[in-house]
């Protein structure tokens, strides 16, 4: 009874990160490198669209708070990796392991649905033009964002609770992964980790497939309206406004479609494989949002200008 009282709840985790993989530091320095790139892009986007009032509209709401997501996402995953693996401190107490699990999902999941909401965002604009901006307010979609936040705890929240529940067979167990990774942690449990399972299958519906369903089944209702629009330029225009978030959406969900493709087929990937494609998914789209919104967005490559302008700086283009 002491025994499995002790190991109900271990001293801590060692993350174990790449294995057998030569110079390995080199990788995560260039993830430090990658999250010190994100952190600058996406507060550089943030504060152009908290000073631009042009942009206080539905859309770039939802990128201002993809913004922060990201930032926040990047944040609860990169510094505690860099700390581990360049410093080789690969402990983590119980309490600080499922903090990380608990934010670097929340993040993820906030930004799944960030997407989505940019998708009906574009729905609603393109297939209802004239009623678009009362079917979508500043103060409606605040509510949508704050809902989908709240839906993202509530099912992390059902995750960290099972993990709590579950008995391990070591008081200090090792885990497969570059940071406290849900999957990798119920795993290696004793005791039975159904529960876990189910919630892991619900969280894969949740968070990817119907996300990425709803994005899809929108793209197909926006193209059966820009056929109607008879100019060709008309055309043109309307798509490019789509071709940002279609970018979005391909470097977010492929790599996870992928890596989980591959396990069902072939029951089994390998560990620093899987760790390269869940890392690399994890910390690309952050350091590309604000770039591809920056490079591809005429009106926010246009209030850049000016904030560059107001703030005694000249733009380069």
């Amino acid at each position: 009874m002491e025994l499995n009282a002790t190991f109900s709840r271990p001293v801590g985790f060692v993350i174990m990160g790449l294995q057998s993989l030569p110079d390995s530091k080199y990788y995560f320095i260039f993830l430090a490198f990658v999250y010190i790139g994100t952190l600058l892009g996406n507060i550089f986007l943030i504060m152009v669209i908290w000073q631009s009032e042009a942009l206080h509209t539905p859309k770039y709401m939802v990128v201002f708070s993809l913004s922060i997501v990201d930032v926040s996402h990047i944040t609860a995953l990169i510094p505690k990796c860099v700390s581990q693996f360049l410093f080789d401190s690969r402990f983590v107490t119980y309490d600080l392991c499922l903090t990380q699990m608990f934010f670097v999902h929340f993040f993820y999941i906030t930004e799944s649905y960030s997407l989505v909401i940019m998708a009906f965002e574009r729905l609603v604009s393109i297939c209802f033009p004239l009623q678009s901006s009362t079917i979508i307010t500043n103060t409606r979609m605040f509510g949508i964002i704050v809902f989908s936040w709240v839906l993202a705890f509530a099912i992390l929240v059902a995750a960290l609770v099972l993990i709590t529940h579950l008995s391990f067979c070591k008081p200090v167990p090792t885990v497969m992964s570059y940071f406290c990774d849900h999957g990798p942690i119920f795993q290696i449990a004793c005791s039975d980790n159904s529960p876990n399972w189910k919630i892991t299958v619900f969280f894969l519906f949740a968070v990817i497939y119907v996300p990425l369903g709803f994005i899809l089944m929108s793209y197909v209702f926006i193209i059966l309206a820009v056929s109607r629009i008879t100019s060709l330029d008309g055309r043109w225009k309307t798509f490019k406004t789509c071709s940002v978030h279609l970018i979005l959406v391909a470097i977010f969900f492929t790599p996870f479609l992928v890596t989980y493709t591959i396990t069902w087929i072939y029951t089994k990937i390998d560990g620093n494989t899987r760790i390269l494609n869940t890392s690399l998914s994890a910390v690309l789209p952050p350091l590309l949002n604000p770039i591809i919104y920056t490079l591809k967005t005429e009106e926010v490559l246009e209030q850049i200008r000016k904030f560059l302008r107001k703030h005694s700086i000249k733009p380069l283009w």
